[in-house]
């Protein structure tokens, strides 16, 4: 058996030297291709490297590092602050109960009130109003403790006190 492989196989050695030929074209451009891209990339590599304006890569790393500490410190600070916001909140008043009343039977239209003013741990003051027409106005002030009023407490103060430390606004007609 001296003769070609190919020829026993039955393939004409023609094509296959076509197909080879063919195959090397495009493995050629191909590398071109990654060649050019591998120069851009090189390109724009240096020009990174080098900075825009003379300034190294290492220069420009420092000054964001040190941004990003001034960063740091004013978070810290705004973070202080909105700590000191908070506790401060804890003494305000939020909580707010009112309560309109006829405290005589000869005066209507509901002008006297009970108004409760608390903080976030129901602590606060509760004014109480009564209006009368021979008498004038009478306001009494009333301290509160976590909730608990020391003195008996009239039904109108109950429901102040009441709407107050439920945070609900409504105003009782």
């Amino acid at each position: 058996m001296n003769g070609n492989i190919l020829e026993t196989l039955g393939i004409p050695v023609d094509y296959l030297l076509i197909g080879i030929v063919a195959f090397q074209l495009v493995l050629f451009i191909l590398i071109i291709c990654a060649l050019v891209k591998t120069s851009s990339v090189k390109k724009k590599y240096t020009a990174f490297m080098k900075g825009s304006d003379g300034k190294t890569l290492e220069d420009a790393m420092l000054n964001k590092f040190k941004l990003v500490d001034m960063h740091d410190d004013a978070v810290k600070e705004i973070y202080t602050r909105l700590k000191d916001i908070d506790d401060n909140l804890l003494i305000t008043f939020q909580k707010i109960g009112l309560v309109k009343y006829d405290a005589f039977r000869e005066i209507g239209g509901k002008m006297s009130f009970v108004l409760v003013l608390l903080n976030k741990e129901n602590s606060g003051v509760m004014m109480n109003c009564m209006h009368s027409n021979s008498e004038g106005c009478y306001t009494y002030v009333k301290r509160i403790t976590k909730g608990n009023v020391k003195t008996t407490l009239s039904k109108e103060e109950e429901r102040a006190l009441n709407l107050a430390m439920n945070n609900n606004e409504d105003v009782a007609e």
